[in-house]
């Protein structure tokens, strides 16, 4: 099971990136952190999500195609997450010591775009 101590840290790192984006709220869904704008989610955050012994950062994708190229590309980053994959979202492993933060930024913000409204957008976004 990855380290309880560590995902408290590695949350607030996710929670800081979300929330930097414009009208972002955090709510628990399904008994995890999650981040929406317009009350559309745009990421989950989950820790040994019904015991898979992943910690990882749930965003979305333009559909199968990116997530399957995603996968294809780097597995040890991307991986299917159980119950919202076929739904577009993919999972990135955020536990490791080297992660690259900026990168999840980066897909976490991209994220966001698929999920906020067009006068967002239009006003501006991120």
């Amino acid at each position: 099971m990855p380290k309880a101590e560590n995902s408290e840290a590695i949350l607030a790192r996710v929670r800081d990136l979300c929330l930097a984006l414009p009208e972002t709220i955090e709510k628990i869904s399904h008994g995890i952190p999650a981040f929406s704008v317009a009350k559309k989610m745009f990421a989950y955050y989950r820790h040994d999500h019904h015991g898979d012994d992943k910690t990882v950062v749930c965003v979305k994708t333009s559909g199968r195609e990116e997530q399957d190229m995603l996968i294809e590309q780097n597995p040890t980053l991307y991986s299917w997450p159980a119950y919202i994959g076929p739904s577009g979202w993919i999972a990135m492993n955020v536990e490791p010591d080297d992660t690259d933060w900026d990168h999840i930024a980066d897909r976490i913000a991209n994220s966001w775009e698929l999920a906020a409204p067009p006068s967002l957008l239009e006003a501006g976004g991120r």
